[in-house]
């Protein structure tokens, strides 16, 4: 019934779930370039939220108010509610990577490293640049205890974004755990 009713929605708003695509693209592009030179962490997290926002905004009003939905459910603590919006939207919305990142997110919370790697995978194929995807991929290797692997995921996101927050630090942190395996 829900989607049905997200459906209805869409096919009566088509022009709301088209935008530029071509715009956007040079905007995010823009952005990104920004982003790698930004001279200080107050404007690169400026830049951050810009992105984010360019990125929630790619989506229609149905699959964003999908979103919104998982993200209230999973913060219930209701995993399996969540999972079946995020399922919703990424019926409407197959190429929508805010769509796939949050799934991974319930996935993860959910234990589902797997899953929620497969999503981030998905995630990564629609924006390669989704440092957010990255950070997150990094999170679930030092989960499971994959200190390479969360080192690289960290060097990549670093390599989109070079003033995360606490960004040098946690690299650093991963480099002594791999360090330590070798030794």
């Amino acid at each position: 019934m829900r989607l049905l009713l997200v459906l209805l929605l869409v096919l009566s708003c088509p022009a709301l779930a088209e935008e530029r695509p071509d715009a956007r693209k040079a905007e995010l592009d823009q952005l990104f370039a920004a982003l790698k030179g930004a001279p200080t962490e107050q404007v690169a997290a400026m830049l951050e939220a810009k992105i984010r926002l360019a990125w929630l905004q790619a989506g229609s009003p149905a699959v964003r108010l999908l979103l919104s939905q998982g993200t209230q459910e999973l913060q219930a603590g209701d995993t399996n509610g969540a999972l079946d919006v995020l399922d919703d939207a990424l019926v409407l919305a197959p190429d929508y990577a805010e769509a796939w990142l949050d799934r991974a997110q319930a996935k993860f919370h959910a234990g589902d490293y797997r899953g929620a790697i497969r999503d981030i995978e998905a995630t990564l194929e629609r924006e390669p640049r989704h440092f957010v995807a990255l950070q997150m991929l990094s999170r679930i290797a030092e989960a499971e205890g994959d200190w390479k692997g969360a080192l690289a995921a960290w060097q990549k996101a670093l390599e989109v974004d070079p003033h995360t927050p606490n960004g040098q630090e946690r690299r650093q942190m991963l480099r002594r755990k791999v360090e330590g395996e070798s030794t």
